[in-house]
């Protein structure tokens, strides 16, 4: 008893030399405290429970585990997750040498933020913003290019995150067709992501469109995504009665184009520091409830601290910890899902379909054709719709011999006091 109740001292003193954690103000934070010492059946505990739980796990290993997974990170290379399944070896598959992980969301979710946040946690470099946000001077920006990110600041990294273009909550079907074209055609560094409501481009951006040599980059396919949600925004539209956030969050979220490996995208929940401890658990759980998903599978509540002139690491080094975890978690996924190379046979196979398919057309093409060229000569002849016995004996000659089928005339026609005449 006495080393269980010097356990527990430790853990508090751990936990309270980690900095401030807000979630421990929550009306059932007591409750959880007290299910620490046991193992209870976590189907049993409410969702509040459950979420309390997933964040002072996180508090628990922040302080350690952050400088374990970034190195991790630091030494990570395209493939090192891969675990073999099938027989089959890893030179087998097709690997890429860099994995892209693209962060989606609506305008003003925190991707630009979310991007300074990880050069600053996993690259190391301070305060320095190294992608523009809208939080700033100018808070009508928003990110007209696609940009790639090296968050390592590493001349190897086996990954890159793509920050890409804010989408709108009223044009939730635009949104999801540019995203499937991203997912099925790649995307490159300085795409241009223009839109049809879009008359020109920004003053800054039409200066500078003719000097970015976009083609000269790179297409790299899209190995997993983040979808970036600015709960702030969602709990006061909610409030106001406004459900067109949530629905367009959950459409964006369940699109069939971010579904990789059988696998939900990872949720990130921003701007919770604008909401008190009450709100934020709440509508966590509610955009979780919607989704269908866990609330604490997958989801990481991150404060973007950087905007504010602080380091994630001295201030909230849960939050550092959590989109470590997070960027650690795509990668594994990423590396589950990969496909084997295409051999001999494989590229046989294709061809051959592609040819099949490629005849079926031309085929169809032509029995097309030759139908509307014979409508069109059947409305020429007045004999194949009956009137043959309002022409002339003359004209029946002259036709019978031109198409050498006189049975077919007679027949057609109806006439046979003519047959001695052409005869």
């Amino acid at each position: 008893m006495k080393s269980q109740h010097s356990s527990n001292d430790e853990d508090e003193h751990q936990l309270s030399s980690l900095g401030y954690c807000w979630w421990r103000s929550a009306a059932k934070f007591d409750e959880c405290v007290r299910l620490k010492s046991d193992i209870p059946n976590i189907a049993s505990l409410s969702p509040r429970i459950r979420v309390l739980r997933e964040l002072e796990r996180l508090a628990l290993i922040a302080h350690e585990g952050l400088n374990e997974v970034r190195y991790k990170l630091q030494m990570y290379r395209s493939g090192d997750f891969w675990v073999p399944t099938g027989g089959i070896k890893k030179e087998e598959m097709d690997i890429p040498p860099v994995i892209t992980i693209l962060l989606v969301g609506f305008s003003g979710s925190g991707k630009s933020s979310l991007v300074n946040l990880m050069y600053s946690v996993l690259g190391r470099s301070g305060l320095i913003p190294f992608a523009q946000t809208s939080s700033g001077s100018d808070s009508k920006y928003t990110t007209m290019y696609m940009e790639e990110h090296n968050v390592m600041r590493s001349l190897q990294g086996g990954f890159c995150v793509y920050d890409s273009r804010g989408f709108s909550y009223g044009k939730i079907g635009d949104a999801l067709e540019e995203l499937s074209s991203w997912m099925s055609d790649g995307v490159h560094h300085n795409q241009l992501c223009l839109r049809s409501g879009d008359d020109v481009l920004l003053e800054d951006d039409a200066e500078t469109a003719g000097l970015r040599p976009s083609s000269k980059f790179v297409q790299r396919t899209v190995n997993f995504s983040m979808v970036v949600v600015n709960i702030a925004e969602v709990y006061k539209a909610l409030k106001a009665s406004d459900s067109k956030p949530l629905e367009a969050t959950r459409e964006l979220f369940h699109s069939p184009a971010l579904r990789y490996c059988n696998e939900n995208p990872i949720l990130i929940l921003t701007h919770g520091d604008l909401l008190t401890t009450e709100q934020r658990i709440d509508i966590r759980i509610r955009l979780c409830e919607r989704l269908g998903i866990s609330e604490t599978n997958g989801v990481y509540d991150i404060v973007c601290l950087t905007e504010y002139g602080f380091l994630a690491e001295e201030s909230d080094p849960v939050t550092a910890y959590a989109v470590t975890e997070a960027v650690y978690r795509a990668l594994l996924i990423s590396d589950r899902g990969h496909f084997p190379k295409k051999n001999l046979q494989d590229w046989a196979v294709f061809l051959f379909s592609w040819s099949m398919y490629l005849m079926g057309a031309l085929f169809a093409f032509l029995a097309d054709l030759c139908s509307k060229l014979g409508r069109r000569v059947a409305d020429m002849i007045p004999c194949y719709r009956g009137t043959c016995s309002s022409l002339p004996p003359f004209a029946l000659v002259v036709i019978s011999r031109c198409f050498k089928r006189r049975s077919f005339f007679y027949a057609t026609s109806g006439v046979q006091s003519h047959g001695s005449i052409i005869q």
